[in-house]
């Protein structure tokens, strides 16, 4: 099937970060991610937690935008844990820049995925450098002009908001 190059489709862009995350979880935590839904953007949220932790990687080029992946802290610790190879008290003993730079890797790795294969469609972009923020009752805004796809994804029985901001040039 040929891929209209002039286009990106929802389902396309659903794919795209559907397989990107995926991949990611699977290689490099070897851990199951398990794709729930697309949300309504009015509805999006952070999931719940007495900490919540996200972090957001940028693309720019024919297409920009940003991928904020947003989830409980407690999560982002097991996420860690697992690529770094560490038990959760050996990671408490890195403190939180060790949760904080796992995390930015993981969604750094996400968003390349998402990024190759949108490039590979003709829309060539790089990323820039993650950013993670921490804290409680978080949320993420919608960016003007930008169409948002917000997908919900569990891993180890928690949630993970996936979500995007995307503007073709």
């Amino acid at each position: 099937m040929a891929i209209d190059k002039t286009r990106i489709t929802d389902d396309i862009i659903q794919d795209c970060l559907v397989k990107g995350m995926a991949t990611v979880f699977q290689v490099m935590l070897r851990l199951d991610l398990n794709f729930v839904r697309r949300e309504s953007p009015e509805k999006a949220t952070v999931p719940e937690a007495d900490a919540q932790i996200i972090g957001n990687v940028g693309f720019g080029g024919k297409i920009n935008g940003i991928v904020y992946l947003a989830m409980a802290e407690d999560l982002a610790k097991v996420l860690a844990s697992r690529m770094l190879g560490l038990q959760p008290s050996e990671l408490a003993e890195h403190g939180p820049e060790a949760v904080t730079d796992a995390l930015g890797e993981i969604t750094n790795m996400a968003v390349g995925g998402f990024k190759n294969t949108i490039a590979d469609m003709g829309f060539p972009c790089k990323l820039t450098v993650p950013t993670i923020v921490r804290g409680k009752n978080l949320s993420i805004s919608s960016i003007k002009g930008a169409t948002r796809y917000v997908y919900t994804f569990e891993c180890a029985g928690a949630p993970i908001t996936a979500d995007l901001h995307m503007q073709e040039e």
